[in-house]
């Protein structure tokens, strides 16, 4: 696909006041899996989670970005509400999780995820950083990606939870591979 075409993954990064942009592709509470296709431009359905298993918190993506795994970076939303795929949020950075996916042909490789919060937000309005969440939010997240791996006969593991200073370095070396693709 042509860089000059319009697409969400090629959304400016930061926006002026240096907030995070990401773009939602899987809202919580849903057991359908979405991916963004910015070959068509629109959202695809990947697969489906089995009965009473679904994301637990809205996951997507932040553009202009590349990660370890060739894909742009994973985000995790923190809202109390449910947002459509395919949503812009803008959103506060305040951690990671740094962590790795073992393919099925037995390499591992980096998949973190970031965690953010909305800035129109209410009920994490207060969190600045990863030290200010609940340990059982983080919990729920991982062992979802757990199970979430294994379904795919993969396994994941989590290398640390970072800091918001940490992430920011991890989007910082996403820009860059994005940008030298």
């Amino acid at each position: 696909m042509s860089k000059n075409r319009p697409s969400l993954e090629r959304l400016e990064t930061y926006d002026k006041k240096g907030d995070l942009t990401v773009i939602t592709e899987t809202p919580k509470g849903s057991r359908s899996k979405y991916a963004y296709d910015p070959e068509i431009g629109a959202f695809e359905l990947k697969f489906v989670l089995p009965e009473g298993m679904s994301f637990p918190m809205d996951f997507g993506f932040v553009p202009s970005t590349l990660g370890e795994d060739g894909d742009p970076i994973d985000a995790i939303v923190l809202l109390d509400e449910t947002l459509s795929a395919g949503t812009k949020v803008t959103a506060r950075l305040v951690g990671a999780i740094e962590a790795e996916e073992r393919e099925k042909d037995g390499k591992w490789e980096r998949n973190d995820r970031l965690l953010v919060v909305p800035v129109k937000g209410q009920s994490f309005e207060k969190v600045q950083d990863l030290r200010d969440l609940d340990p059982h939010v983080l919990d729920e997240i991982e062992g979802f990606f757990e199970r979430y791996n294994k379904l795919h006969g993969k396994a994941f593991r989590v290398r640390a939870r970072v800091d918001a200073k940490a992430a920011a370095k991890l989007v910082k070396k996403g820009i860059e591979a994005y940008e030298d693709d």
